[in-house]
């Protein structure tokens, strides 16, 4: 019998693994990859600067080309840096972007999706403290943005292809308010969870065909939340958000139910 159970069984217990033991040594193209890491910081590289040839990367590195082929393709699917063929191409800093950011996560549960009673746990505790946050630190633009977001579904759907768009913009609105969150990491936590939402085959099938009463209900929440945004009552704010989460997930823990073979917890 060769190998270790974890080389045996890569996608058992290690694919829920949140972190590199500091026992265990990485392979060759992710030590590369995190030295590509501490060049690009020590040396102050901003987006669009040059990184070093191949070449010079396996001399500094003393790496075998494709060891260092490797760490690079790995930095690019992060979204650290890209290429560019051709005459002036290289490997260059790239400015990574919180949508990529989220797509490498969502697809870590593609296989694993969460319940939606582990969705609105989160959504639950975090979702009013943006709401929080950003009281009183909100333009007039930043507001029109939200109430031209809200225009997409404060109206009876035309058809069923409107109805489905309809309640994609309701998350839509969540999304936008987490994007304005002062505290960047709390902002980042709600757009991935609003997205696993998006991406979730039941959630999806509920959006489908929603219930009129819960449109209705949440443009309550939403409006009275705008104004508390807007005239800086924090602990309003916070409060409206989270009697708005306690209300969507009974909503859809409910329809959820109605479901057969859909669990909604495990």
């Amino acid at each position: 019998m060769s190998g270790t159970k974890e080389e045996q069984d890569p996608a058992g217990n290690q694919g829920r693994r949140l972190f590199t033991p500091a026992g265990k040594v990485k392979r060759r193209p992710e030590a590369i990859a995190d030295l590509v890491k501490d060049y690009i910081r020590t040396q102050g590289l901003t987006p669009g600067a040059r990184l070093p040839q191949e070449r010079e990367l396996i001399d500094r590195f003393k790496a075998a080309k494709g060891t260092v082929r490797e760490a690079m393709k790995a930095l690019e699917t992060q979204g650290l840096i890209f290429t560019r063929s051709g005459p002036g191409g290289g490997a260059f800093v790239a400015q990574p972007s919180a949508q990529h950011a989220m797509e490498l996560i969502s697809t870590h549960f593609f296989f694993d999706q969460p319940t939606l009673s582990e969705v609105y746990a989160i959504r639950k505790a975090l979702e009013p403290e943006v709401a929080a946050l950003v009281a009183g630190h909100i333009s007039d633009r930043q507001l029109a943005l939200l109430e031209d977001t809200i225009r997409i579904y404060d109206h009876p759907p035309g058809d069923v292809e409107e109805q489905y768009r309809q309640r994609v913009a309701e998350l839509d609105f969540h999304s936008q308010l987490a994007q304005l969150c002062p505290n960047p990491l709390l902002g980042l936590l709600c757009g991935l969870i609003q997205n696993l939402l998006r991406e979730h085959p039941l959630a999806r099938q509920i959006y489908a065909d929603p219930a009129p009463s819960s449109r209705e209900e949440g443009l309550s929440f939403q409006y009275r939340l705008l104004a508390a945004l807007k005239d800086g009552r924090g602990e309003d704010a916070r409060k409206i958000a989270a009697d708005h989460m306690a209300f969507a997930e009974a909503y859809m823990l409910a329809r959820a139910d109605e479901r057969k073979g859909f669990p909604t917890s495990d």
